[in-house]
């Protein structure tokens, strides 16, 4: 118990240092980790496997809003593909150029040796992208979409690369995986009886952590890549959002033990540090391949940018190619530690960079050319919100009733923004004028500016932080309308003030307030209520 304590307190201490410090926590849970590596503290039985819990949980919850059919989407598997071997190219002439430099741990190494390495670095961090995406609400804009395909191509083609590496192949009994197919509709089945409580949450605990993370290690293949597949398999269920919602805490504790675990790989030396830190120096590189390579594929630039961004990382997949580099014998045990760091350096690096992703990628707009409209990738063309009075940002449940309402009762013109396109596909059966665009985006607002008819928008996101960017992007396009806006928290409600909102509505304050209005109606005088009770 005096370890786990000790374990607690460290990231409990590097996450409120890191949000003081105006970081995400995650890079105060990397520092933790390396202090508790560094002072040499005792291991603490069980965290790798909450460590491992905490990832499937979250591959799980992606896999429930994954459409994989976007996977086939050249922009997804040829743009991972290309730069990969990109990747690699560059970063075996960036190793030799340094060992000609004559860096001891590079002199000795061989070609297949430095490809190794370079193979390493070309991944990105599905759990940090996926957790930088979830901050910003964007794990379903089409930049979030497109860098999560990235991240399952690549994922599929580390299970590759390990099964061939190793010699050792998938279990014959790896297709009787197909089974789980037609297996879902009776999942779904149960889903159905599962109710919305703790028994949803335990549903989804148990399809992740069964027949996706255990049959698939059983049948040699990467179980991270079996809870995912488990979630793709259940999407488009009705309660698919609120079971990603109600796993949310667990999932979010337990990737606090696989970023402290990030920082458990022994105590680098200084030149373990110094060359880590120049290993840094390609991230710039493959963002910018990256983004080059999806405006080839015409998406906007500024998509191009944001998912490039997002995906400028090193993967956690990067520590495991290396060790087994170095328990082949193809690598030294070095390796090990300095990919580990480099991998955490460049967390650090990345978190910093994404925190201000959206305005960072606005201005490397100009670094390349711009498209016409017509010739722009159909899923990332001008959207045009007409003639409308009023735009709703955000059509779920309150989204939704708050149009209605607004069309139905006060007369308005009414157009709603959703940026998850089978909702727009819902929503347009349904009668409502909607366009599938991202609430965050600049250009977006200067399209909503140019309109001028509109005189209130109503940030109906179901997330503090997408209200919140919307809000400043509607604001800096020059917006002089009326903004109303929701809340949860009072805290939420003060700041969406302070930055401009007209009117802020505190979902359960108000929600309150409306229970006891309609309740008192009935207790009127001359109610039936009070006349039964006299």
């Amino acid at each position: 118990m005096a370890t786990a304590v000790l374990y607690l307190a460290a990231a409990l201490v590097g996450g409120l240092a890191a949000t003081l410090l105006r970081l995400p926590p995650l890079v105060g849970f990397l520092a933790a980790g390396f202090a508790l590596g560094a002072t040499g503290a005792p291991e603490l039985p069980g965290l790798e496997t909450v460590a491992e819990l905490g990832v499937a949980l979250l591959l799980f919850a992606i896999g429930l809003k994954l459409d994989v059919r976007s996977l086939l989407r050249p922009e997804i598997w040829l743009t991972t593909l290309v730069h990969l071997v990109l990747t690699v190219a560059v970063a075996v002439g960036f190793l030799g150029l340094l060992a000609v430099v004559g860096i001891r741990l590079l002199a000795d190494e061989s070609f297949g040796s430095l490809a190794l390495v370079g193979l390493a670095l070309s991944f990105s961090s599905t759990v940090f992208v996926v957790k930088v995406l979830e901050d910003r609400s964007d794990a379903t804009a089409l930049y979030g979409r497109i860098a999560v395909g990235v991240l399952v191509v690549q994922d599929v083609v580390a299970v590759v690369f390990l099964a061939v590496s190793t010699g050792e192949p998938p279990s014959p009994w790896a297709f009787a995986l197909l089974a789980l197919v037609p297996g879902a509709w009776v999942l779904r089945r149960v889903w159905d009886r599962a109710g919305h409580g703790e028994l949803q949450a335990l549903f989804g605990a148990f399809v992740a952590l069964v027949p996706g993370f255990w049959l698939f290690e059983l049948a040699g293949l990467s179980g991270d890549l079996g809870a995912l597949v488990m979630g793709a398999l259940l999407a488009g269920h009705p309660q698919a959002t609120e079971l990603s919602r109600s796993l949310l805490t667990v999932k979010d504790l337990a990737l606090v033990a696989f970023f402290l675990q990030i920082g458990l790989h022994g105590m680098p030396a200084p030149v373990d540090v110094a060359i880590a830190l120049l290993l840094l120096l390609m991230l710039p590189l493959q963002v910018a391949v990256y983004a080059l390579l999806l405006w080839l594929m015409r998406l906007r630039r500024r998509t191009s940018f944001l998912a490039g961004l997002a995906l400028g990382n090193f993967s956690e997949f990067g520590i495991i190619v290396v060790a087994f580099g170095a328990t082949s014998g193809l690598l030294d045990e070095e390796w090990t530690v300095i990919v580990s760091l480099a991998v955490a350096a460049s967390f650090v690096v990345s978190a910093i960079v994404n925190r201000r992703g959206v305005e960072l990628a606005t201005r490397l707009t100009t670094l390349l050319p711009r498209r016409a409209a017509d010739k722009l990738h159909p899923d990332d063309r001008p959207v045009d919100i007409g003639r409308a009075d009023a735009v709703v940002l955000g059509l779920g449940r309150v989204g939704s009733a708050t149009y209605r309402r607004l069309r139905d009762v006060h007369g308005l013109s009414v157009m709603g923004v959703e940026h998850d396109r089978t909702r727009v596909a819902a929503l347009l059966d349904e009668g409502i004028a909607v366009v599938p665009a991202d609430a965050t985006d600049t250009e977006f607002w200067a399209r909503v500016k140019s309109a001028g008819r509109v005189r209130l928008a109503v940030l109906a996101m179901p997330f503090h932080k997408a209200n919140l960017i919307a809000l400043a992007r509607l604001r800096a396009a020059g917006f002089d309308g009326r903004v109303a806006a929701i809340a949860r928290y009072d805290a939420d409600a003060v700041e969406l003030r302070r930055h401009g909102a007209d009117a802020v509505f505190h979902l359960y304050g108000a929600a309150g307030a409306e229970l006891a209005d309609r309740a008192a109606a009935d207790l009127a005088p001359g109610s039936d209520a009070e006349r039964e009770t006299l």
